[in-house]
């Protein structure tokens, strides 16, 4: 089976700097696979070079079995949709303009969306529960609120493969699980391949099927399920805990995301 997304020793960074080397990762359509680790691993930084939006340091980023690169800019947003952490910047657009971005590798050169086009568009923002917010600013709305509809714009793309980068920030634990319960539903129904990010290590337990772990110096330590990767040596080690002075919380806590 070809994979989604697969890369080959990939060096990832800035200005030259490799911040996170020697990236392995295979993903197939109908599996997710986070990546997890502290504050200033990389993690975000491998999750732009995978999506194109930074250039590989070194190594090689395939997509669906082609090297990335090789993709005109139109076909590879027809298969992998991309939600980041960055302020989306858009002047007077409504949500339902935000979310029709997704269709615009679609459109051909003049934008212009279709009426199959449109359906698409209205049902992803019922998929996500935004539909109330059709027509609201979409700046004038909550965190959340738009963590859901850029969820609804990359739906909207039809991908076969998603990158996302926190994408529980800002969403209650309420929002979380719905939003989860959604994504495993997307992958499972739609066999979709999902590559993210989390900080939340009970959730990404809960979603992955398949865990990579970047250390503080930026190294991948460990690749698993989750039943391996979330033990009480690892999650310490990855996180820099002090085994020896754990207690209460801590300890509790460790408890949580190991088997």
């Amino acid at each position: 089976m070809t994979s989604a997304l697969r890369t080959e020793n990939l060096d990832t960074g800035y200005d030259r700097r490799i911040v996170v080397a020697g990236v392995v990762i295979d993903i197939h359509r109908g599996e997710i696979v986070t990546l997890i680790g502290p504050n200033g691993a990389g993690k975000s930084t491998v999750l732009k070079t995978v999506a194109g939006q930074l250039a590989p340091l070194g190594g090689t980023v395939y997509i669906n079995g082609q090297e990335a690169s090789s993709y005109p800019a139109a076909e590879v947003s027809k298969f992998r949709a991309v939600m980041l952490t960055e302020r989306m910047t858009s002047e007077q657009m409504t949500c339902s303009d935000v979310v029709s971005l997704g269709r615009y590798p679609y459109t051909g050169k003049l934008g212009i969306l279709s009426d199959e086009d449109k359906r698409i568009v209205k049902e992803s923002m019922d998929l996500v529960h935004v539909s109330e917010l059709a027509d609201r600013d979409y700046h004038a709305i909550s965190d959340g609120q738009r963590q859901r509809v850029l969820l609804a714009r990359a739906i909207c793309q039809e991908p076969q493969l998603m990158i996302l980068d926190e994408p529980t920030s800002y969403l209650d634990i309420r929002h979380k699980l719905e939003f989860l319960d959604l994504l495993k539903s997307l992958v499972t129904d739609r066999n979709i391949g999902v590559i993210m990010s989390l900080h939340e290590l009970e959730l990404a337990h809960m979603i992955s099927d398949r865990v990579i772990c970047i250390d503080a110096e930026g190294r991948v330590v460990m690749t698993g399920t989750p039943d391996e990767v979330f033990s009480d040596a690892s999650i310490s080690s990855l996180y820099e805990i002090d085994t020896g002075r754990i207690t209460g919380l801590y300890s509790s806590f460790l408890k949580s995301v190991s088997k």
